[in-house]
């Protein structure tokens, strides 16, 4: 009984593997096919890796060597001829345009530049905002502080990129405005933030002082 059972085990492996045999005969291709994708997509992405890397330091190459000129409107003119393969990239180029045209007294067309990037939706926050507060900084003579007012609120919301130096340049708006008060109360909150930077920091203690505000000794220690 056991010789047949073995004879039988026997001959069901030979079928199994004559099965085998068969399927990987009629379907092998499809494993040869499936590791030439895979190994054609490895290929692709490092190629395309490549390129998106090969692309990002012509891009830095070339703002380098345009922001190493010496005049203005020099620099202005060599931006303008660099293109970006990114939004991201495209972004930051539009932004160092603008940087010098306001350093060649075109403060129009830098505050146009900067507001287009704050306008695109398809752009992260961050590019937006910056954008924005960089606008906002060329336009002191021409906006009220009302206008101003109205549009740092806006970069101030909290979780905001730049938050912590929209509330600094709100505060900076109350001194404008004859209101210290406000100013340092709006200071001392900048100071007691857990994410506020060193220099941040001091440079709002030294605006409370100057105020003649007072500030918590423990707030002014931490950090």
């Amino acid at each position: 009984m056991s010789d047949t059972d073995s004879f039988i085990d026997e001959v069901t492996e030979e079928v199994r593997r004559d099965r085998l045999f068969v399927m990987l005969k009629r379907y092998g291709w499809i494993g040869g096919l499936a590791v030439v994708l895979i190994v054609g997509g490895a290929a692709y992405r490092e190629y395309n890796k490549a390129q998106n890397l090969a692309a990002s330091q012509k891009l830095g190459d070339d703002m380098i060597a345009a922001l190493s000129l010496d005049e203005d409107l020099a620099r202005a003119e060599s931006l303008s001829q660099i293109s970006a393969e990114t939004p991201g990239g495209a972004a930051v180029l539009a932004m160092l345009q603008a940087g010098a045209l306001a350093d060649a007294g075109q403060q129009d067309e830098a505050v146009t530049r900067l507001q287009a990037v704050a306008l695109d939706a398809e752009l992260p926050l961050i590019y937006r905002h910056i954008a924005s507060f960089k606008a906002l900084g060329l336009q002191q003579d021409s906006l009220s502080i009302a206008e101003r007012r109205l549009q740092f609120e806006a970069l101030a919301q909290p979780g905001a990129p730049l938050a912590l130096l929209a509330s600094e340049q709100m505060a900076l708006l109350d001194i404008e405005a004859g209101d210290p008060d406000a100013a340092i109360d709006r200071l001392k909150a900048i100071v007691e933030d857990a994410s506020v930077t060193a220099d941040l920091k001091e440079r709002a203690t030294q605006v409370i002082v100057a105020l003649g505000g007072a500030l918590d000794e423990a707030a002014v220690s931490e950090g």
